[in-house]
């Protein structure tokens, strides 16, 4: 499986899948260091996801986007002084997924503080998600549900993630890291993913 990783962070949502051949993108250095550190085998790329999106969808079988969240987030409602227009690049990836493409494709977004433009496929573990496929329910460990005041070892502890030494800003990487076991639900649902994994 040939599978595009865009705005990949630190590689939560990645960690668990298995024979894969990931390319993924993420324009920010120290981010992006701390990836390769982590996943050497993958080939990483630093340059605007969006318009890589455009420019290489196609050669994928699978993508997996998730684009900036703090401009959707719930939390804009509590801070009057950092409220911004939603980044509509959001929906401009979904509809033109929907559209244009022709693999199994995820977005991942936070609950957003407005009903959202497009209606996600499910709300899994305080994330939207946006497929082309249907989506199991997800059984969350109600001590994962509140991530919000643990430390930067407990998150570390949570995703199973381990971060290189002296990683920038590692308590908000790892806040906003997809769990890997649900990055694996989310992958494993996939119509041919399943029938791989249900032959194993």
């Amino acid at each position: 499986m040939r599978v595009l990783n865009l705005y990949a962070g630190i590689g939560g949502n990645r960690k668990l899948w298995g024979n894969v051949e990931v390319t993924s993108v993420e324009n920010v250095d120290y981010i992006a260091d701390a990836y390769e550190t982590m996943f050497p085998e993958d080939k990483v790329i630093r340059t605007d996801a969006h318009q890589y999106l455009l420019d290489h969808f196609s050669e994928y079988d699978f993508i997996w986007s998730s684009p900036p969240c703090p401009t959707h987030s719930k939390l804009r409602m509590s801070h009057p002084e950092s409220r911004y227009y939603p980044d509509m690049k959001l929906y401009e990836e979904i509809i033109f997924l929907q559209n244009f493409y022709k693999g199994n494709w995820c977005v991942e977004n936070v609950e957003s503080y407005y009903d959202p433009l497009v209606r996600p496929t499910a709300v899994l573990d305080r994330h939207y998600f946006w497929t082309n496929y249907p989506l199991n329910p997800y059984i969350i460990n109600k001590n994962d549900r509140d991530v919000s005041r643990a430390t930067k070892e407990q998150l570390a502890d949570h995703l199973g993630i381990e971060l290189p030494v002296g990683t920038k800003d590692a308590r908000k990487l790892l806040r906003n890291a997809v769990h890997p076991a649900l990055g694996l639900h989310i992958y494993q649902g996939q119509p041919l993913q399943q029938e791989l994994f249900q032959g194993e």
